[in-house]
Parts: C-alpha cells; structure tokens; sequence
C-alpha cells in the first residue's frame, strides 16, 4: 500500500509539472493549424494551369496564395517546394517589367507590394535580382510633389496605387513601407551596389497626416474629440468611414479600423518609437474600439483586410494582450482566431459576403485568412 501511495504521489507531482509547462495555447495551434492546411488545400484546387489565381490581370492575387502557401506552418520547408508553387512563381516573376514592377492592368504599386512580400516568403537567394528592381518601383512612386525633399503637398511621402497621379493612400503606402521593410535584408551586404531608399522622414509625415491627432497632425480635419483621437483614415482629407460635424462646428472624418492597424504597422516599420505620441494614440484607439466582429467604422466591409492588418500590426507591437477601454485587456490571438475558425466553409475556404473591394472573391478572401491565421500561428508565444 506504501508503494501505491508514493507511486500515486509521484503521478499528481508528474501531471502538476507537466500542467505547468503546457502551452495555453498548444490546442489552439492544432485547430489553427488543421484549418491553414484545409484553406491551402482549397487555394490550390483553385489554381488555373498557367499558375495563376484568379485571371492573372491582378498578379496580386496569386502572390497573396503563394504567401499563404509558403507560410504554411505543415509545408516542408526542407524540401523543394511543390510543382504548384514553382508553377505560380515562375509565372509571378514572369510578370516583371523592364520599370521593374510586377503588374499587368495597372496597380503597379499595389500588386508589386504583394508581389515582393511573396517573393521574400520564398526565402530564395535566386529571386534577390528581382526583389531589388521591385524594391525601385515601390521607391519610386513615392511621392515629392512641389519643392523636392519638402512635404510641401499634402500626399508628399505617402505612396498611392501608381498608375495614375491621383492621390495617395494608407493602403499602398502600407503596402509598399512592409515589403520594403521585409526585404530589406537583401541589400544590406552590398552585393547589388548602391540602392536607394525610401524618404523614411517623409513617409512619417504622410503618415502623420493621416491620423486624427492634431499634436502632430498640421491639416484642418484632424481631430482630437474621444472617438476619432488617434485613429487612421484612408488618404489625407478622405475617409472611407465619412464625416461628422463636432460640437464646435468643424468637420471631423472618422477614424476606422483596418487602416489604423496598417498606420501601427507602418510606424513600427518606420522605427517610430512605441513611446511616440502618435503610435500611443492609435494604440489607445485601437483598445476603445476593439472587436472582431466588424471594421470598426465600415461594418463589414473590407473585414477580412482589417483581420489581416491586425494580427500584422498587433504582431509586429508585440502586444499579447491589448488593453481595452473599460480597463481590461483582450486576447486578441484567441479572439480572432476563434472568430476565423468558425467562418471557414466546408470547402476550406472563406467569403464576405459584402462585396466592397472586391472582398466577395473567395481566392481574396481566403488568401487574407490563411495569411491571418498564419501570422497568429507564428507569434504565439512557446509558454
């Protein structure tokens, strides 16, 4: 019966310890991980024989499915990448014009974004020359209008779709500062001579321009009144959210929620510091409106877009809980996770079924998701 006893003993004491050094999260990873697989397996049954997703007219599209194939957490990374793979990056990189963009109708600045970030998901020293070329198209459509090096214009510093002189945004301005970011390490060891960068300064300041904050923001619509502070809007003097006249008269464009995680990402990329008035506002604005069940300020138009630039921005923060506004924090990894998990459709894949930008296109949508849930995958924390 001694024996027994001690050996009872030492079983609690095993199971406690063993209790202890388990992952809250290990279960979760499972469930994560099962439904990147199933959305992947739905992306390439979706393939056309070119190697392409979609028409081939929008190469982001098929880089958005080849980042989401190559992230995959059950591919291989040992092994040569499957035939799919090879197939949708030959044909990516076929894409390629002699300005160094990776486009076919137009959005050069939005599809050669997608396409770098993608190229570096492959890791591949072989694509470096193309890379660098992407990387010169993206810097050079940032915008210096007026007096060179002065962010006279109100666009000044930020980036829009390229194809036209029209108007900058905080979509392609993101956009082009990640991949920029992400691909950085392929100059930094010379071997390609001197490459140019991006105005960092300037960016900053269209970034600035595009906060409610008016600390640090010089245009007339910003505004510091407790529901807007802090948040981002699309373009300087544009929001996709609307307007609302304050009490005091002015006009105030409402802050929303994708485009103020892709404003965090892009300070965090810029090297804003996160003691920084402006990343501490929108941070702060973020945690008053937080949810995962809508774009805060567009409902569920582009929602997946927003899933997508929060667990980047929130990621890249190194926020694991995010602090709300009635004091609590929220846990933001399981909280949209589980909201991901349980919108995945039988087939693997996911839709919205609001159509705004071009979020009723499954290939879209899934490819959003899968790279959503991969990024939460990838930082959770190991205890």
């Amino acid at each position: 019966m001694k024996l027994l006893s001690t050996l009872a003993i030492l079983s609690t004491l095993v199971a406690h310890a063993a209790g202890q050094n388990s992952n809250p999260y290990e279960s979760l990873k499972q469930e994560i991980r099962q439904s990147i697989a199933r959305g992947n397996v739905w992306l390439k049954s979706q393939q056309k024989p070119d190697g392409t997703w979609d028409d081939g007219g929008i190469p982001a599209f098929t880089a958005l499915a080849l980042t989401a194939a190559t992230r995959d957490p059950n591919l291989d990374r040992k092994a040569p990448f499957p035939e799919h793979i090879e197939k949708g990056y030959t044909w990516l990189l076929a894409q390629q014009k002699e300005d160094g963009g990776i486009y076919n109708r137009g959005l050069s600045v939005y599809n050669t974004a997608t396409a770098l970030t993608a190229l570096v998901a492959a890791g591949r020293e072989g694509y470096e020359p193309a890379m660098v070329k992407a990387r010169k198209h993206l810097i050079s459509n940032q915008w210096d209008l007026g007096q060179k090096k002065e962010t006279d214009n109100v666009n000044n510093g930020g980036v829009g779709y390229g194809s036209a002189n029209d108007h900058t945004d905080m979509s392609n301005t993101y956009l082009a500062i990640e991949a920029l970011a992400l691909s950085k390490k392929v100059i930094e060891d010379g071997k390609h001579g001197d490459q140019p960068d991006l105005d960092w300064n300037a960016a900053v300041k269209f970034l600035s321009r595009c906060q409610n904050l008016e600390g640090s923001n010089d245009q007339p619509w910003a505004s510091n009144d407790p529901k807007n502070k802090g948040g981002f809007i699309y373009s300087p003097g544009e929001s996709k959210a609307g307007e609302e006249k304050l009490p005091d008269g002015r006009t105030a464009l409402r802050s929303c929620g994708g485009v103020s995680y892709a404003g965090l990402l892009s300070f965090i990329y810029a090297k804003v510091s996160q003691d920084d008035p402006r990343v501490v506002a929108v941070k702060e604005w973020l945690g008053k409106n937080y949810t995962v069940d809508e774009n805060p300020g567009l409902g569920t138009q582009g929602i997946y877009y927003y899933y997508q630039t929060m667990s980047k921005a929130l990621t890249a923060a190194n926020i694991n809980t995010l602090k709300l506004e009635n004091g609590k924090e929220a846990d933001w990894r399981k909280d949209l996770a589980g909201k991901l998990l349980s919108t995945q459709r039988e087939n693997g894949s996911w839709l919205n079924d609001n159509g705004r930008w071009m979020e009723s296109n499954p290939i879209l949508v899934t490819a959003y998701t899968v790279l959503s849930l991969e990024q939460v995958y990838d930082s959770i924390p190991e205890k």
